[in-house]
């Protein structure tokens, strides 16, 4: 196979690009695979299938993690933090209360107690 049957395979096929780009693979392997099976699609599948499929998968799964959600655990979850949230309030305002000794700044004009 030579480097320009390879540049023409790529043109075809710009989803190879993207492997690069991330560093998932680079023009080197590619060209090696190229030369060594050619245009097979066992070979060339995982890199050329369509990113669409895997998004729909990915969508789906999503939305059966979402479905196997208990709300009920849920809801005592939100219920828990709110009521260490409240806890903690409570604790910060009394301290605050507690510490509320006021300064008194002395005047300028007098440098020692005269």
């Amino acid at each position: 196979m030579s480097k320009s049957e390879f540049k023409e395979f790529v043109k075809n096929h710009p989803k190879l690009l993207t492997y690069v780009k991330n560093n998932e693979m680079s023009w080197q392997k590619f060209y090696e695979m190229y030369d060594m099976y050619g245009e097979s699609k066992e070979i060339w599948d995982e890199y050329l299938n369509d990113k669409k499929i895997l998004k729909e998968n990915n969508i789906g799964d999503f939305v059966n993690y979402f479905k196997n959600i208990n709300l009920d655990n849920v809801q005592e979850s939100i219920n828990s933090i709110q009521r260490v949230l409240g806890v903690l309030g409570e604790i910060s305002t009394s301290k605050q209360t507690d510490n509320n000794t006021t300064y008194e700044a002395k005047p300028i004009y007098k440098h020692f107690d005269d």
